[in-house]
């Protein structure tokens, strides 16, 4: 079997046995479960809100569960172990299926939604969310939303840090989703911080054994002995610069002062004017071209005589 094939197996498995936790320990406050395969069998830890009821009398119905595992699904000496649950008002499975019953008993959604968000919130919750999708009043399906302090959607802190439960409410009119979202009081979100109060700021700064910036910069000779290295060198090369710039004074840089047109100028210039002495310059070399041509053809006919 390919490596997909099997995480696909694996998986279809794990809810079928959920689902079959679901249904023979619904009145015992079933929690949720963990599934690990051993060299031994298939370790299975139960959370239940009343393991007496998961075991039994004598451990008659622990049995039963066990031979259902084996038979059902085929699982290898399968070993249950059950824990109580401490708080359950903090476990998402067994409040969304309080919820539930709540409203297959007759109460009003409303008032079970705040009743029971109020609870997880009481019990120390950071954030509670309870969502009932369908039938909750009329013909007509719709979406009620109950919210408590703060709960993350998104990214890996909703998978790993966000517990999460659903259950069914069956009613007359239809049946009623109740999914519960709770954050516990001891979970670490990534965008946490702290604010230190009455803190002294010198215990956060670096101890200089009470040398001040003058005695430190005192006590590094070599620093201060490059330094003045350095001055001299620099000294030294201005004074260069300055001899090198005397050998070079024997050229002498002429400046012609260019006088540059101001507005008060361009504004007194005529502008016919300007073209009439152009025309006559154009009209000048244009006869003298001329004349020269006319001379230059008298010539070539006297030379053909």
């Amino acid at each position: 079997m390919a490596d997909e094939q099997q995480f696909i197996e694996d998986g279809l498995q794990r809810t079928q046995i959920d689902e079959f936790f679901a249904e023979e320990l619904g009145r015992a406050g079933y929690g949720g479960m963990d599934v690990a395969k051993t060299p031994m069998g298939t370790q299975i830890v139960l959370k239940a809100e009343k393991p007496g009821m998961v075991i039994g009398k004598g451990g008659k119905n622990i049995r039963k569960i066990t031979t259902e595992l084996e038979d059902r699904f085929n699982l290898d000496d399968p070993q249950v172990d059950v824990q109580e649950v401490d708080e359950p008002d903090l476990n998402a499975r067994i409040v969304a299926d309080r919820l539930a019953n709540a409203l297959e008993r007759g109460w009003y959604f409303r008032k079970a939604g705040h009743t029971t968000i109020d609870r997880i919130m009481e019990s120390g919750a950071l954030g509670a969310e309870i969502v009932l999708s369908g039938k909750v009043t009329g013909a007509r399906s719709r979406v009620e939303k109950f919210n408590r302090g703060y709960v993350k959607h998104n990214g890996e802190p909703a998978e790993e840090i966000v517990d999460s439960g659903v259950g069914v409410a069956v009613m007359k009119l239809g049946t009623i989703g109740v999914r519960v979202k709770i954050i516990p009081p001891d979970a670490e979100l990534p965008d946490d911080f702290e604010i230190y109060e009455d803190v002294d700021v010198e215990d956060y700064v670096a101890d200089t054994d009470g040398e001040s910036v003058e005695e430190l910069l005192e006590g590094e000779p070599e620093d201060s002995e490059t330094a003045e290295e350095l001055d001299e060198d620099v000294a030294a090369g201005a004074d260069d610069d300055s001899e090198a710039d005397e050998e070079f004074v024997d050229e002498e840089i002429v400046e012609e002062d260019v006088e540059v047109p101001t507005d008060e100028d361009v504004e007194d210039v005529d502008v016919d004017e300007l073209e009439e002495a152009v025309d006559e310059e154009l009209d000048e070399d244009v006869e003298a071209e001329a004349e020269e041509l006319m001379d230059e053809m008298d010539d070539e006919e006297a030379d053909d005589e």
